[in-house]
């Protein structure tokens, strides 16, 4: 007898469609044959499958050739989630259920030796592909998953807790309710960040920047001693963000579930991420890599904020690795079997100390560092990276006069009704574009929204001349120019903000002209 069953299989962040094909002929002797390129895991589900079906208390034979095809053949499968579907199909087609009630089901799930589902990672993403499949109504999932995959809409998704449940299920001896969505539910339950930049004191000026950043999706640079704030004033950065839309919210948990991150239980990342991983990442772990491609660190910033602290500390090559993201929001991973591309829409926060004791410049510590060591240390920072940080800011020691104060300082609330606003501004001028946001408009669109009275213009001439911008850092400041009229609540671009904007690319020549003569 011969049993079929849909399921998926994961290929970067998508899952494409898989048929389970079981088939039983009789012999003498007991026989296993899986074919249709499976890992080990797969391979390895057979065992799983033998005793989950004895310790279930259902019959499995001493003798026969189970044959199982996992179709279309020349698609490479991955992951344990095939458990389920062929330890179903093996009882179907020894025929002791009829998987008729499955037949417009999808079915995906890991046994345990004792018949309980375990959790299967990438469970939204073939949730998503089977809302999206003209013969399938819905999907069998483990309870642990029943929430991730009740969040895509128009999909019924039914959760079992064990192979028994399901065989249960199957045979009319069990009735099942679909599981609730719960996405709308989620997202308007987004939690508040217990950081705040009220925390910060001081550097007033540097918190102009970040919400100028935060505006419009720019990245900055912050260079500055040890001590001066630099990394407080990164990790409040979500506070002012706005919230995640539905879509974004699905975007970053689809990659947070296919590497497994995502917590049990859970169903949707309801707030920004934030990563900052070490400068010990390797540039496989900063971009996602392995032999089937899985996403990096810059795909688990996807919709929030990527945090390089110490900047000039990681290796050249993993820094080298940002500038297709930067430019492209996505990464692209090649291998010999084909290409696979990772969302990246992140906001990049870099810091950095002046020199490697961290000192030059500091008006009451003595820098001990050589010119040489200086020129070394900040080569590791390449012009055409440079280039695609939009703002670069000096973040100096705070004085104790502002340690001292009672006072707090700006909080996050009043930076992000700014942002708010400038927000709304750019999603009315980018409507129904690919994008609503400053820092991501293409070349032919700075032309068109960045108007510059004729003071601005001039002002803008002066500055390329006499600093030597290039053609990228030149967009780049119209963009934040751009962005700061928006907060300004001005159409055009005005003297002002093309002198903010260009004030904010200074340290292109104060701190980086001695790396780029090295370079």
């Amino acid at each position: 007898m011969l049993a079929k069953l849909h399921t998926f299989s994961l290929v970067g962040l998508h899952a494409h469609e898989v048929q389970v094909e079981v088939d039983i002929s009789p012999s003498e002797d007991s026989k296993i044959v899986l074919v249709g390129l499976p890992d080990a895991a797969i391979r390895e589900s057979t065992s799983r499958m033998r005793r989950a079906i004895v310790n279930s208390g259902f019959f499995y034979p001493d003798s026969g050739v189970i044959t199982i095809n996992l179709a279309p053949a020349g698609l490479r499968k991955q992951a344990s989630s095939f458990d389920l579907p062929i330890t179903l199909g093996v009882l179907a087609a020894m025929g002791q259920i009829d998987l008729s009630i499955l037949e417009r089901f999808a079915v995906v799930g890991e046994l345990s030796l004792e018949g309980s589902t375990r959790s299967v990672r990438g469970c939204l993403s073939m949730a998503i592909a089977a809302s999206k499949h003209p013969h399938l109504d819905g999907i069998l999932v483990p309870g642990v998953n029943a929430y991730e995959a009740s969040v895509v809409e128009n999909l019924q998704v039914m959760a079992v807790d064990s192979l028994a449940q399901a065989v249960a299920y199957c045979t009319g001896d069990l009735l099942m309710e679909r599981v609730p969505g719960t996405a709308t539910q989620l997202l308007s339950q987004q939690r508040d960040y217990e950081l705040d930049y009220s925390d910060v004191r001081g550097q007033e000026m540097a918190k102009r920047a970040m919400t100028i950043a935060a505006a419009g999706g720019h990245n900055i640079l912050m260079v500055g001693p040890p001590g001066s704030g630099k990394t407080m004033l990164a990790k409040r950065l979500p506070s002012i963000l706005p919230n995640l839309t539905g879509a974004e919210s699905i975007e970053t948990t689809q990659v947070y579930s296919v590497l497994g991150r995502l917590p049990s239980n859970a169903s949707l990342v309801a707030h920004r991420p934030f990563r900052a991983p070490h400068h010990t990442i390797s540039d496989a772990g900063m971009a996602g890599g392995g032999s089937i491609p899985m996403p990096g660190e810059i795909s688990m910033a996807h919709n929030g904020v990527l945090f390089l602290d110490e900047l000039p500390e990681f290796s050249r090559r993993t820094l080298e690795v940002l500038r297709q993201p930067l430019e492209d929001n996505r990464i692209t991973i090649s291998r010999a079997s084909g290409a696979t591309s990772f969302p990246a829409n992140i906001m990049l926060i870099a810091a950095m100390n002046p020199c490697p004791c961290g000192f030059k410049n500091h008006p009451k510590k003595q820098c001990t560092c050589l010119d040489a060591q200086v020129d070394k240390y900040l080569a590791t920072v390449s012009g055409p990276l440079l280039d695609r940080i939009d703002i670069h800011i000096e973040v100096p020691a705070v004085p104790i006069e502002d340690l001292s104060d009672s006072k707090n300082g700006t909080p996050s609330a009043s930076m992000r009704k700014q942002i708010q606003m400038a927000r709304e501004w750019q999603v009315n001028r980018f409507d129904r574009r690919a994008h609503n946001l400053n820092a991501q408009m293409q070349a032919a669109e700075v032309r068109d929204f960045c108007q510059l009275t004729q003071d601005a213009k001039q002002s803008l001439e002066a500055a390329v001349n006499k600093l030597g911008f290039s053609a990228r850092a030149h967009d780049k400041i119209l963009r934040v120019a751009r962005t700061i009229a928006d907060l300004a609540g001005t159409e055009t671009v005005e003297h002002e903000h093309i002198k903010e904007a260009v004030n904010y690319r200074l340290l292109d020549r104060q701190y980086l002209s001695r790396c780029h003569t090295v370079n």
